[in-house]
């Protein structure tokens, strides 16, 4: 069978769930748009300014080595996922991954957790861009910053019409914004060390400068380590348009080490430049000054004055926007996937004839962003709405995270033990999973090892939501399992790629593969 075709049927006309379903535009995305898709989720600039940030009010001057601890976590976990999409490319992606190395009914919890984290993310996102254009007007304008939801509104419907018009549209604003903050950051770092002269120094690479008295020495590397990896969030985004993408084993693999490496150097460079020209005995205090904006409202203005405050505000805008945007592909495509196998109504598979974009999907992301957001933003305050949710993403993707390491390991081992390479499918994949079980204690709030102490209210909600979210999720399996249990064998389903074996066809030691369908 031909790359690409859908089987046809004979008889009698098909089920709901036989139907061939709807495919995503082929072909439509090119390297670039793959790999910006990665490093523009992970939102280079609004990461330096707003989530590691947050973290150094727990490491203070010693978050530069949280950031290192993510930077080799993520590539660990980036390592695994690349192995995955090289045999698995699926807009389903994690729960594709998850559902054919272990089992598909943790597949589709995968799929279930993965979305929260998704449309949380959206939430996520569009509080901040009330909170930097609201901010902004009130420190130069005296607007009062009780209009942060009408900019909350207005990005949210600018990300929902640029996900409209397309894959191809939206990866190609991708590129050009993510360009565009990376350079203003990095060139505002480079000149942050420079005016730090003598003040530079090696020792905030230890943990000298944690001197958070209730996050002492490790435990506040550990708790900063949580808002670092928020930081790396992304890097995998790249997997959900491997359907779209000119090559997808190849440009998927490259974009997920490639993004998580260059951004997570990025991070590096930036926090060691804040903290030693802010000074490292300082950094507790580092993220309420400036009006909670400190790299704009503070070290903008020291480093370039007024035309550097006015930069850096539109390249922190723009990474907001074009994080949301990123977002917005992912969550559109896993909500696509989960309806293509009916885990979801089939409406949500549903492609707009003139752009190819999933329309339904698109509407859901955008209503729900725009009513979390405001419920959270008025019951809080929208900067603690911005941590709440922040923390709750951390807490799903953490877990998610170490499941893909499993997933490596047992893929490799089970079905393609020819390729079995002891490096990339055991050692690295166990580190990474190692790596990740403290921030997910940490993040969940529970102290099981010394160095833990609980977050404080309301980000220790953080953990009961998710807990919530997947207990709807196991009550919703049962479901399926009780009335559609084909569904769920569905999320081991590939939509691309060659014709492969049944389960069974072959086992673990000749190197039989999962059921795809081609």
């Amino acid at each position: 069978m031909a790359s690409g075709e859908v089987p046809a049927h004979s008889g009698p006309a098909p089920s709901a769930d036989e139907r061939p379903p709807a495919k995503l535009r082929r072909g439509a995305v090119g390297f670039s748009g793959i790999l910006f898709q990665s490093i523009t989720f992970m939102a280079p600039a609004i990461a330096t300014a707003f989530s590691i940030p947050i973290g150094m009010a727990f490491g203070g001057g010693a978050t530069v080595l949280a950031v290192i601890l993510a930077l080799v976590a993520s590539l660990f976990v980036a390592s695994s996922i690349a192995q995955l999409a090289k045999h698995m490319p699926s807009a389903g992606s994690f729960y594709t991954y998850v559902s054919n190395s272990i089992h598909p009914g943790l597949g589709f919890l995968v799929g279930w957790a993965f979305e929260l984290a998704l449309l949380i993310g959206g939430v996520f996102l569009a509080t901040q861009i009330g909170i930097i254009v609201s901010g902004t007007l009130n420190t130069e304008f005296g607007v009062p910053t009780s209009t942060w939801w009408i900019w909350m509104v207005l990005g949210s419907i600018l990300v929902f019409t640029l996900g409209y018009l397309g894959i191809r549209a939206s990866t190609r604003v991708g590129v050009v914004l993510g360009a565009f903050e990376i350079l203003v950051i990095l060139a505002l770092a480079i000149t942050l060390i420079a005016k730090a002269g003598s003040h530079n120094t090696l020792s905030v690479f230890g943990t000298q400068f944690a001197n958070n008295p209730k996050y002492r020495g490790f435990s506040g590397i550990i708790a900063a380590s949580i808002f670092s990896i928020l930081a790396f969030i992304g890097f995998e985004e790249a997997a959900p348009l491997a359907e779209e993408a000119h090559e997808p084993r190849r440009h998927v693999r490259i974009a997920v080490l490639l993004s998580c490496l260059a951004v997570g150097i990025f991070y590096v460079i930036n926090t060691y430049a804040s903290t030693v020209f802010f000074g490292p005995r300082r950094m507790l205090g580092f993220v309420s000054v400036g009006s909670s904006n400190p790299w704009q409202n503070v070290l903008a203005r020291d480093a370039w004055g007024a035309a550097g405050f006015v930069i850096v505000f539109l390249a922190l805008l723009n990474s907001v926007i074009a994080n949301q945007n990123a977002a917005n592909n992912s969550s559109t495509r896993n909500l696509f996937a989960m309806g293509r196998i009916r885990l979801l109504p089939r409406s949500f598979a549903l492609l707009s004839k003139r752009f190819g974009s999933p329309y339904v999907g698109l509407w859901a992301q955008l209503l729900i962003t725009i009513g979390v957001s405001l419920w959270l933003g008025l019951q809080y305050t929208p900067y603690t709405a911005f941590a709440l949710t922040a923390t709750i993403i951390v807490d799903v993707f953490v877990p998610l995270y170490i499941l893909l390491n499993l997933a490596c390991i047992v893929y490799y081992a089970r079905f393609h033990r020819a390729e079995f390479n002891w490096l990339l499918h055991a050692v690295i994949p166990v580190l990474g999973i190692a790596a990740f079980v403290p921030a997910f204690f940490a993040g969940a709030g529970l102290p099981v090892f010394s160095f833990i102490t609980p977050l404080p209210k309301p980000l220790s909600y953080a953990g009961p939501a998710v807990g919530a979210w997947v207990l709807l999720g196991l009550i919703y399996l049962a479901y399926l399992y009780a009335r559609h249990p084909k569904r769920i064998v569905e999320t081991r389903r590939v939509f691309i790629g060659e014709e492969q074996p049944p389960v069974g066809a072959g086992s673990g030691r000749s190197g039989g593969t999962p059921e795809t369908a081609s």
